[in-house]
């Protein structure tokens, strides 16, 4: 596949794009390859990844093991990937602390938008795409609906972790920052890049290459016998995932990190008491969000006695809309 440096670029901004939903709990970065046009590619890029490669490497020279790997594309996405992942991270740290119903209305509508331009690759439909359509979105928000874990402070367990959520953040629909906050090590990991602990970082970058390469087989062979069905399936994880990204949520239990106590909220006179929480349940230092459940705006606003910013928040949601149809763009541009 031949292509130009502006190329090269476009796909970096891609990277960008898909490092920033990965960030959030919440927004998978698969969402955003798929929509750009990239997403087979890069199943097809990872899954090709084996021992062959070091044979060409070693035969027949770097170059030719370079085009083989595809090394120019995976480069620069990478770059771009790290690059948004590192710097946003800190600003979706303060976004879903400070103003979460804003950041969550802005990603609310990319996945609006997601799932029309997903669900439209389906070439043909059949009872089986409908059943696949079903099945992604039942597992999409159920996954959205489990409590988090514990922290899981186990070195080891990351390896596993990483594992998991390498195969999350490749589906479209399904968060990989959101599963490990299921599993109970976002903050062990956060933990781990702030004190630099390279052994925790290496078991979860082991994990994840396992994962990584492992799943990326399996998808490459659905895509290739099981298109359509296949493709319903993702669009159903995009559906389900809806629930998880709705801007306006109660808070039915938080857990603190400190002694790992359960706090629940389900009478009245615990809404005050949930309103002196709310402002830290975004936070990982202090408390974790272990169950909560979408409400509507008007509720919003009873319970947090706050504005529920509906004309904003469905501004941003129309700009996050409008994003997708940008990427989608993209997409057209750079096959």
């Amino acid at each position: 596949m031949q292509r130009r440096l502006k190329d090269y670029l476009f796909i970096s901004l891609k990277g960008v794009a898909m490092g920033a939903a990965d960030a959030v709990p919440g927004v998978s970065g698969g969402t955003i390859a798929f929509i750009s046009g990239i997403y087979e590619e890069l199943v097809t890029t990872i899954s090709n990844i084996n021992l062959d490669l070091l044979k060409t490497l070693k035969n027949n020279g770097f170059n030719a093991f370079w085009t083989k790997l595809n090394g120019n594309f995976i480069l620069a996405l990478l770059t771009g990937i790290i690059i948004s992942f590192i710097s946003f991270m800190r600003i979706a740290k303060y976004l879903l602390e400070q103003h979460p119903v804003l950041i969550w209305s802005f990603f609310f509508g990319l996945i609006i938008a997601s799932i029309y331009f997903v669900g439209k690759q389906i070439k043909k439909w059949s009872t089986a795409t409908v059943i696949a359509l079903i099945i992604g979105t039942c597992i999409a928000f159920y996954i959205s609906n489990l409590p988090s874990l514990a922290s899981n402070t186990s070195s080891y367990f990351l390896f596993i972790a990483g594992a998991i959520a390498i195969c999350a953040m490749i589906l479209p629909g399904i968060s990989g920052s959101f599963i490990l906050v299921i599993l109970g090590a976002y903050k062990t990991l956060s933990d781990a890049f702030h004190d630099f602990d390279l052994k925790k970082i290496a078991l979860f970058a082991s994990g994840a290459v396992v994962g990584l390469l492992s799943f990326s087989r399996i998808l490459k062979w659905l895509f290739k016998h099981y298109h359509n069905i296949t493709l319903a399936l993702l669009t159903g994880f995009i559906l389900g995932s809806l629930n998880k990204v709705w801007p306006y949520k109660k808070t039915d239990t938080v857990m603190s990190d400190l002694n790992g106590q359960i706090i629940e909220f389900e009478t009245v006179s615990d809404v005050g008491t949930l309103g002196i929480y709310q402002k830290n349940l975004n936070n990982f230092d202090s408390y974790k969000t272990v169950l909560e459940h979408s409400i509507s705006p008007s509720n919003y606003e009873a319970i947090n006695a706050t504005s529920a910013q509906l004309p904003l928040a469905i501004g941003l949601m129309i700009a996050g809309f409008l994003t997708i149809f940008i990427l989608e763009k993209l997409g057209n541009k750079v096959k």
